[in-house]
């Protein structure tokens, strides 16, 4: 009968290549330091450890890894980043001015970014119509249609 851990290194082998491949296609580290632990495992199987060893290897080397390094590859491939919000997010906390008068059928916004949106008023304003140059804060986006309630400012008022 052969016995099949004289076989293991190339399982270490099969295991680094597939993680090694996972992460390329979700590059964010986690899988790389699974490889690398995979990697002291076969270290370990070259040494000729028991098969248990070097799953106790691989999987300390592991988790060691991911606690430690891939924390510190994330804040320097993060470093420098924009994080300002972009896209819909940066929408909403937009205030505005409203371009028309502002009822059940909608109305325009010119927000104060310089876009003009087609708005509708929010669920929870306490008035059902705004006039217009009233200012708008922006509480949603749902579509092309900019959901606004009234500023705080014009409460003040």
């Amino acid at each position: 009968m052969v016995d099949l851990t004289n076989y293991l290194w190339i399982a270490w082998l099969v295991f680094i290549l597939i993680f090694v491949i996972i992460e390329l296609i979700t590059l964010e580290f986690t899988f790389l330091m699974i490889a690398a632990g995979s990697l002291g495992g076969l270290g370990a199987n070259l040494l000729g450890w028991p098969w248990w060893v070097q799953l106790i290897v691989a999987s300390l080397l592991s988790v060691a890894l991911l606690f430690t390094i891939r924390p510190l590859l994330l804040k320097k491939l993060t470093k420098g980043a924009d994080l300002r919000p972009t896209n819909v997010a940066a929408l909403l906390v937009l205030t505005g001015t409203l371009a028309t008068e502002l009822g059940d059928a909608g109305g325009l916004v010119k927000l104060s970014n310089g876009e003009t949106w087609t708005a509708r008023l929010d669920e929870s304003a306490a008035t059902q119509n705004l006039a217009a140059g009233t200012k708008v804060t922006v509480t949603a986006i749902e579509g092309s249609t900019a959901v606004v309630a009234p500023s705080e400012r014009n409460s003040a008022e």
